[in-house]
């Protein structure tokens, strides 16, 4: 009898590796995934909300997990979350590596009620567009410029993908829209979770291969224009560029829009100087500013109008750092400034831009090891990037030929 059951048991292991061996792993599904977003178990108008809404594999807002640099790389999208884990760039408190992941955690509640944006009178998750939570882009943390180029392909490779949905007609003339890319082509948006700032300079030569220079509005309390040999002297070509001077090398290359009557416009600013002179620079890189302490002076209400002033109704590209909110509502970061807007304040701007052109995103600069157990600071970037695909859901990236 023993010798028997000893059989029957080794039979029923064979079996089960035999089985193992044939499955594809590819298609198992973990716990609540969805491939495509009509599948998604978004709650509409009245319909139940919070049910289990920590359960399943962590995307952003539980999005579909689409393998966009893998083996999907054919689906097509509207507007795709994509993470960049980079943090060897960063010139005081290293850990931007782990804030994709610890943004995905934050955004776990984000439509634990729904998702129902009710200043903005949308639902993005439910606007018609396909979204999509790419992943990471696989980043060497051993070569800065290898990473970087690594960064700019894989964001590249994204953008140039076709969108999901077309353009379709203005909503006020019944006319059919056409791009407005420098290069005539509808191109799906990307939202990118950094990392730090350096990110954005492989991310602004990605979005000039569609969009060409372009204006750019920054939020953050750091300049980030300046001169390689005044931020951290540049010992080497690769670490002149850094996250203190991505954007000086951005207007060098003539990535973004710098004219008289077109410019880019940072928000929050609060940094020390080496003097003067870096506010010189700035100026010509192409940078207008709006200092933290103005809120004080001209509210939010006086903050958005500068910024559309400045930007107008050209395609504009959108970066937030998460040190423009002042560290007692997020402190998980690598530089952190006292003296930041709240919270709700930069969600109150962000929602002033509804209507403009935002091409693309990102958020960077989110260290989760220095946060609190409460996880504000993923929590508060979660939440911003919710207000900016809320934006992006009601305007088209497109314009009416005047005949």
């Amino acid at each position: 009898m023993q010798l028997t059951s000893a059989f029957t048991l080794l039979a029923s292991l064979v079996s089960v590796v035999v089985a193992h061996e044939g499955h594809d792993h590819d298609m198992q599904m973990p716990l609540d995934y969805v491939k495509f977003p009509y599948q998604a178990a978004y709650p509409g108008d009245n319909e139940v909300t919070a049910d289990s809404i920590f359960s399943g594999i962590t995307t952003f807002a539980k999005l579909p997990w689409v393998k966009c640099l893998g083996k999907e790389r054919n689906e097509p999208f509207d507007i795709a979350f994509i993470g960049a884990p980079f943090d060897t760039g960063t010139s005081y408190r290293p850990g931007a590596r782990f804030g994709p992941a610890g943004i995905r955690a934050g955004s776990r509640r984000l439509t634990l009620y729904g998702g129902y944006n009710v200043p903005l009178a949308v639902n993005p998750f439910m606007s018609g567009l396909k979204m999509v939570d790419c992943g990471d882009i696989p980043v060497t943390p051993y070569d800065n410029k290898y990473a970087i180029q690594q960064i700019e392909d894989g964001h590249k490779e994204l953008l140039h993908r076709p969108t999901f949905s077309p353009l379709g007609n203005d909503t006020l003339t019944g006319k059919p829209l056409v791009p407005i890319s420098a290069d005539g082509k509808h191109h799906p948006r990307i939202i990118t979770l950094g990392g730090d700032h350096t990110i954005v300079l492989p991310l602004l030569r990605s979005i000039y291969s569609a969009y060409g220079a372009i204006s750019v509005i920054h939020f953050d309390s750091h300049l980030d224009t300046w001169k390689p040999e005044v931020f951290g002297g540049a010992p080497s070509q690769q670490a002149a560029i850094n996250h203190g001077t991505y954007f000086y090398w951005a207007s060098q290359e003539g990535l973004i829009s710098n004219g008289s009557s077109i410019a880019s416009i940072h928000g929050a600013i609060r940094t020390t100087l080496s003097g003067p002179a870096d506010y010189a620079n700035d100026d010509a890189s192409g940078f207008q500013r709006i200092e933290a302490r103005e809120i004080d002076t001209i509210g939010t209400a006086g903050i958005i109008k500068k910024i559309r002033e400045t930007v107008g109704d050209r395609p504009v590209y959108l970066s937030i750092d998460i040190d423009s909110i002042d560290p007692a509502f997020a402190p998980a970061t690598g530089t952190p400034e006292t003296g930041g807007w709240s919270t709700r304040e930069l969600r109150t701007i962000l929602r002033g831009l509804d209507g403009l052109h935002i091409v693309s995103a990102d958020i960077v600069e989110v260290a989760p090891a220095y946060d609190t157990n409460a996880e504000l600071t993923t929590m508060a970037a979660a939440d911003v990037l919710y207000e900016v695909v809320s934006v992006m859901a009601k305007t088209p990236l497109g314009k009416i030929i005047v005949d």
